[in-house]
């Protein structure tokens, strides 16, 4: 089994991005700053807000967590659209009431949409791009393979087909329920699961030699999990994310891209 880690690259991204957040202070006068507009006060919610809050502390990007109301968040977020030294702003989702969640995601203004979600976005999504570099770091060329994505959410599945249909990358894109699944992803080189179902995918539904990307997140009794059961990972001849370190902190490398490539055009 050959290990897909996202730590060992996140490193270099990590130390390339201090660099040319410095640059920007002390070069363009300009001081990069993430908004963060939480209305969930949820335990998940909070430990994904801690690591976005630790890793802007380790490349100099200012992070300023915003608590509101859900039935503030409009105004919060006009504001800081307004504002010139905010450049980027991300909504903490899941929402408590998510009927309204495409409507406050879409009232971020495009070019300060890191996290990638509004429909008018001008940045890829985070976690896609992370995938991509992933794939990228590994030399894996998607070229010529069937390629399988389960779940088909506004997080991951949805973006990351697009973003590889985009680049003539024909993708198969499945919900979790649909039936008979195992049939699809027996036959699948790239599997790419994202549904949030712990231990859905398992080593009966795997393919030899396949490429397995994890970005499930889920919780059960062991705390945050994947999509993928333990007896995948028992299986000798594929490529795979780790439990931990796969997918996850190349997503916040992502997103701090898109940052700093906001406070770049700011500074010009």
């Amino acid at each position: 089994m050959k290990l897909l880690s996202g730590l060992d690259l996140a490193s270099y991204i990590k130390e390339r991005q201090l660099h040319q957040s410095r640059s920007l202070r002390q070069s363009g006068g300009v001081t990069p700053r993430l908004a963060i507009v939480r209305t969930n006060p949820s335990a998940v919610v909070n430990s994904y807000m801690k690591m976005k809050q630790s890793y802007g502390e380790d490349i100099d990007v200012d992070v300023i967590v915003h608590d509101v109301d859900q039935k503030d968040a409009l105004a919060t977020i006009k504001t800081l659209n307004a504002d010139p030294d905010t450049h980027g702003i991300i909504v903490q989702i899941p929402l408590p009431d998510v009927s309204q969640t495409d409507e406050i995601l879409n009232a971020v203004d495009p070019r300060k949409d890191v996290d990638g979600l509004g429909a008018k976005t001008t940045f890829d999504a985070a976690t896609p791009m992370a995938i991509n570099w992933l794939i990228a770091g590994y030399n894996i060329d998607l070229r010529g393979k069937n390629i399988v994505i389960v779940g088909n959410g506004r997080l991951v599945g949805k973006p990351l087909a697009a973003l590889w249909e985009a680049s003539d990358l024909p993708v198969t894109v499945l919900d979790r329920s649909v039936k008979n699944l195992a049939d699809a992803t027996k036959d699948a080189d790239v599997l790419v699961c994202a549904t949030g179902v712990p231990a859905l995918i398992t080593a009966d539904m795997v393919k030899p030699e396949a490429i397995i990307v994890d970005a499930g997140v889920a919780t059960d009794s062991n705390g945050l999990v994947g999509d993928i059961a333990a007896s995948v990972r028992e299986l000798p001849n594929i490529t795979i994310t780790p439990e931990k370190g796969g997918v996850g902190p190349l997503t916040i490398c992502a997103l701090f891209d898109n940052v700093l490539r906001s406070a770049l055009k700011s500074s010009k």
